[in-house]
């Protein structure tokens, strides 16, 4: 194999380009430490400290078992319910008490359509429900 010589006799002109790549390499370091990372705030309601405890706690109510089955029928407490009436019924479960909500414990099947639950959400929403969480199933 041959290599290529200067056979020219005249000087070589290449560039040495190995500090040209260390200073972009340092320059790139730098940017990437002192670029501003983009985020979202999310509204989170925490809970705030008090200097005095509360005064008669009240129980809390029985939790509302609302489960989505496979074939998208909704169920308020293991009696089946039509989506359309879930908001009157959980605008009267707030109404019975603002201050001290049942706490609304959604359970859905995998094969249940995400638009159902959406719905019902929205129900939830629409009905000022605050205690709202979601039941994996155990089966």
């Amino acid at each position: 194999m041959a290599f290529a010589s200067n056979s020219g006799g005249g000087p070589m002109a290449d560039i040495n380009v190995t500090p040209l790549v260390d200073v972009m390499l340092v320059l790139l370091i730098i940017f990437m430490v002192t670029m501003p990372i983009q985020s979202f705030p999310i509204k989170v309601d925490l809970p705030q400290k008090t200097d005095k405890p509360l005064e008669n706690p009240k129980e809390p109510p029985e939790p509302i078992r609302l489960r989505i089955d496979a074939s998208n029928e909704v169920f308020w407490n293991d009696s089946p319910t039509p989506i359309s009436a879930l908001q009157n019924m959980m605008s009267a479960e707030v109404q019975r008490d603002p201050t001290n909500q049942p706490t609304l414990e959604i359970e859905t099947n995998d094969e249940a359509q995400y638009e159902v639950l959406a719905k019902v959400l929205a129900a939830a929403k629409n009905a000022e429900m605050i205690k709202i969480g979601f039941v994996q199933n155990t089966q």
